[in-house]
C-alpha cells in the first residue's frame, strides 16, 4: 500500500508559547471568542450527534496512520459532524414533503440508503480536506485514499473521490475552515503564558491534547455528566437535553475545562490560580469551569478530583453557569 511519508513535525519539547505579540493575542482572542458566541446561538436539532465513539475513533486512527496532525483530526471530525447534519436535515426535509404530499417515500430512502453506502467514502473524504487545510509539506494524495479504501472493501475512482470532496464542500458552501477546540485551548495557553501561570504552557499543552482526546472519544458520557451536574438532577428530560445542545457546541467552555483539568493533573496546588485566569480570560464563570473539569477528570482520572479535593471560590457570575439545559423557558 501505498503510505505517505512521515511529516517533519516539531515535537512538543519544540512548541513555543509567549512568542506572539500581545496585540495579536488579544485580536485572534476576540475573533475566537466572536466565532464561540456565533456557534453557541446557532446550536439547534441534531448538532452533535455525528460526533460518536466509533466515528471519532476512525477518524483518529485514520489520521494516526496516515501521520497526521493533531489539529488535522479534530478539523476532519468537525468536517464530517456538519456534513452529516446537513445531510440529515435534508433527508428529514424531504420525508416531511413526501409525507404532506402523502406520496411513496421513494426520494428520502434513497438519499438515505445513499448516505449509508457511502459513508466510509465521505469520512476519508473529511480527512482528506483537513489535510489539505492545514500547512503539510505533502497531502493525502487520492492514490493514498484510494489503496486505503480498496484494502476495506470499497472500490472507487479517482473520479468519485473527487466528486466525494466537491459533495462535501458544496453542502458547507465551501466553509469547511472550521474552528476546533484545540485552537481554543492553545490560544488560551499563550495568554495563561503571559499572564504568569505557575504551570508551564508547554507542559499543559501535552496533557491537554491527551484530554482533549479523551472528550472526543467519550463525548456523550462527558457531556451527560456535564448535563446532570447542572441541572442537579440524574435523570434529565428531553427539553433539558434539547437545550443542552448549545452547551456541547461552546468551545470556548471546553477549551478552559480542558485545561482547568490538566492543570489539576500536572500541579492540583496551582489549581485554583489556573481557574481564576481562565475566569478572567474569558468572563466564564468559575462553578462552570470547575463542573466540566470534574466531568472530565471524572471519565479519565476518576475519584481524586477538584470538586472533591478544593472548594469553588464564591464569586461565579461574571458569566452564568451553563444553566442552557434549564427547564423553565
Amino acid at each position: 500500500m501505498d503510505r505517505p511519508e512521515r511529516p517533519r513535525l516539531s515535537s512538543l519539547s519544540d512548541l513555543r508559547f509567549g512568542a506572539v505579540a500581545t496585540e495579536t493575542i488579544e485580536d485572534t482572542l476576540l475573533h475566537l471568542a466572536q466565532q464561540n458566541e456565533q456557534a453557541v446561538q446557532e446550536a439547534a436539532g441534531r448538532m452533535g450527534s455525528f460526533r460518536e465513539t466509533r466515528i471519532v475513533e476512525f477518524v483518529f486512527l485514520l489520521s494516526e496512520q496516515w501521520h497526521l496532525e493533531k489539529s488535522v483530526s479534530y478539523q476532519a471530525v468537525e468536517i464530517l459532524e456538519r456534513f452529516m447534519v446537513k445531510q440529515a436535515e435534508n433527508i428529514c426535509r424531504q420525508a416531511t414533503i413526501q409525507l404532506r404530499g402523502k406520496t411513496e417515500p421513494q426520494k428520502w430512502r434513497a438519499l438515505k440508503e445513499q448516505l449509508f453506502n457511502k459513508f466510509i467514502l465521505r469520512l476519508v473524504s473529511c480527512v482528506q480536506l483537513a489535510s489539505k487545510l492545514s500547512f503539510h509539506y505533502k497531502i493525502i494524495s487520492n492514490i493514498t485514499v484510494l489503496n486505503f479504501l480498496r484494502a476495506l472493501g470499497y472500490l472507487h475512482t479517482k473520479e468519485e473521490l473527487l466528486e466525494s470532496e466537491l459533495d462535501v464542500l458544496k453542502s458547507l458552501n465551501f466553509q469547511i475552515n472550521l474552528p476546533t477546540p484545540l485552537a481554543y485551548v492553545e490560544m488560551l495557553l499563550e495568554v495563561l503564558g503571559y499572564n504568569g501561570c505557575l504551570v508551564p504552557a508547554t507542559q499543559l499543552h501535552a496533557t491537554c491534547l491527551i484530554l482533549l482526546d479523551l472528550v472526543y472519544l467519550l463525548h456523550e458520557p462527558v457531556y451527560e455528566s456535564l448535563l446532570r451536574a447542572s441541572i442537579e438532577n440524574s435523570t434529565p428530560s428531553q427539553l433539558q437535553g434539547e437545550k443542552f445542545v448549545s452547551v456541547k457546541e461552546d468551545f470556548m467552555l471546553l477549551a478552559v475545562g480542558i485545561i482547568a483539568a490538566s492543570a489539576f493533573i500536572q500541579n492540583h496546588e496551582c489549581w485554583s490560580q489556573v481557574m481564576g485566569h481562565l475566569q478572567s480570560i474569558t468572563g466564564i464563570a468559575l462553578e462552570s469551569i470547575a463542573e466540566f473539569s470534574y466531568a472530565i477528570l471524572t471519565h479519565s482520572v476518576g475519584a481524586s478530583t477538584p470538586g472533591q479535593q478544593q472548594p469553588v471560590p464564591p464569586h461565579l457570575v461574571a458569566r452564568p453557569p451553563r444553566a442552557a439545559a434549564s427547564s423553565n423557558p
